[in-house]
């Protein structure tokens, strides 16, 4: 007795799963990819390679006048071959940027070593998607308000 009820569900289960592997299969044959979808996705892995997507980390090295971040960014360059660097320009200073590092653990490591040669470097989050474009300020979202910034900074 106890065995005619174990073959039952199991008897059961295995049709039942039968059942639904033919359910699936007609269900993949219906779907139906758009052809942008491709170019989506790479559009998207770009951006990821880029570092213009997620939460990244960056090392700053170096904030004042364009002359000196351009020469720092010169030195940098040369001690440090293996990790990107630009300037930033953020009002009213340049700001020198070494990076993209996606886990906190590996800019610790690359601080450590870039502290070394300019010590006043840390590490932080950049708030936006960096631009390597300069902005104008007709592209800008936050100078898009209608209101007059003069009549804005009198108030």
């Amino acid at each position: 007795m106890l065995i005619f009820s174990i073959k039952k569900p199991i008897k059961t289960l295995f049709l039942l799963g039968l059942f639904l592997s033919f359910q699936v299969q007609a269900q993949h044959d219906n779907v139906r990819r758009d052809a942008r979808l491709d170019s989506l996705l790479q559009i998207k892995i770009d951006m990821q390679k880029g570092h213009m997507l997620g939460a990244h980390y960056t090392i700053q090295i170096h904030s004042g006048v364009l002359s000196d971040g351009q020469k720092i960014m010169e030195d940098f360059k040369a001690n440090f071959p293996d990790w990107p660097v630009m300037v930033h320009y953020e009002t009213p200073n340049y700001k020198v940027w070494a990076g993209n590092f996606s886990v906190r653990l590996n800019a610790d490591q690359a601080l450590k070593a870039i502290q070394r040669k300019f010590p006043t470097a840390f590490i932080f989050k950049p708030a936006l998607m960096r631009k390597e474009t300069s902005t104008t300020e007709s592209d800008d979202p936050e100078n898009q308000n209608p209101k007059d910034p003069k009549a804005s900074a009198k108030q």
